[in-house]
């Protein structure tokens, strides 16, 4: 679980896109609590700049992961774009062969 995070290549089961999905929440409201509860982000331009800087890598890490479960679905790594989508990649099942992103993580 978890291996290659910044990646495309290759296929994650559901557990591990919820998990990621998780995390990636935690650290950005960790993130905004503490800049707001240190006086860093108290409306200044320069705190509001730090915030948004510091969401860009859990943002990425969460598309190159949506990325790899649109695989498991048999998508390309576009669709997760397509409105809720993500909780059809959530909820659906992945396929249970080989495809042309990979094994089966479940395999």
């Amino acid at each position: 679980m978890f291996k290659n995070n910044f990646s495309t290549q290759g296929r994650i089961r559901r557990l591990e896109w919820g998990l990621s999905i998780i995390i990636c929440y935690l650290i950005i409201f960790t993130t905004g609590f503490l800049l707001g509860y240190f006086g860093i982000s108290d409306g200044v331009t320069y705190g509001l700049g730090i915030l948004y800087i510091s969401i860009i890598p859990p943002t990425i890490w969460l598309f190159m992961q949506g990325a790899k479960r649109c695989h498991d679905r048999g998508n390309s790594g576009w669709f997760q774009l397509i409105p809720f989508y993500g909780l059809w990649m959530l909820f659906g099942d992945g396929e249970k062969k080989e495809n042309q992103y990979g094994q089966n993580p479940k395999s």
